[in-house]
């Protein structure tokens, strides 16, 4: 028994995912979605005042 779930534990580990981009790349493109965002948002601060 403690065989099979030794087993089962080295080939799940050996299965790991890997990213297709580095790290950073995801921090920067969120970083980018944000401000992204933010400037939407800023776009249209004033747009309840003129009605």
């Amino acid at each position: 028994m403690n065989a099979t779930l030794i087993a089962a534990a080295e080939t799940a580990a050996e299965h790991t995912t890997t990213l297709p981009f580095s790290p950073v790349v995801f921090g920067v493109g969120a970083f980018a979605g944000l401000i992204a965002m933010l400037l939407v948002t800023y776009a249209f601060r004033s747009v309840g005042t003129r009605h």
